[in-house]
């Protein structure tokens, strides 16, 4: 939903808005720093939920830095939202490559999950 009804509303919604107004929210409403964009902001069972979605096609390179940009917004602090990661793609194919390697070790308890699973996550809030 637009931002005027968002904000009035306390149901279960994901804020329809641009780049802009999508992090003006964020900054205002959940004390996000971070000077990344947001892909999804929404509210569920009363909780806010921030994300970034990323496709990774392959490994090394602009890829690693795709990543890393979804893994530094799980990681911004004092964050006053439930964090998300929503990625898919070759990140979940098991090998030694940096991406499948950080998600079953240092970050495997951090809210990283495919696009495939995310409404169910939402609703599990």
């Amino acid at each position: 939903m637009k931002m005027d009804k968002f904000l009035v509303t306390k149901e279960n919604a994901i804020l329809d808005g641009g780049d802009a107004e999508m992090m003006e929210f964020a900054r205002e409403y959940l004390n996000y720093k971070h000077n990344k964009g947001l892909d999804f902001i929404g509210r569920f069972n009363g909780k806010y939920v921030i994300g970034e979605a990323k496709f990774l096609t392959d490994f090394g390179g602009h890829q690693n830095a795709q990543f890393n940009d979804a893994v530094a917004t799980i990681k911004a602090k004092n964050v006053k939202a439930i964090k998300v990661a929503i990625l898919d793609g070759v990140l979940y194919i098991k090998g030694k490559n940096k991406m499948y390697k950080g998600i079953t070790t240092k970050l495997k308890n951090e809210n990283i999950m495919s696009s495939l699973v995310f409404r169910e996550f939402l609703y599990q809030i």
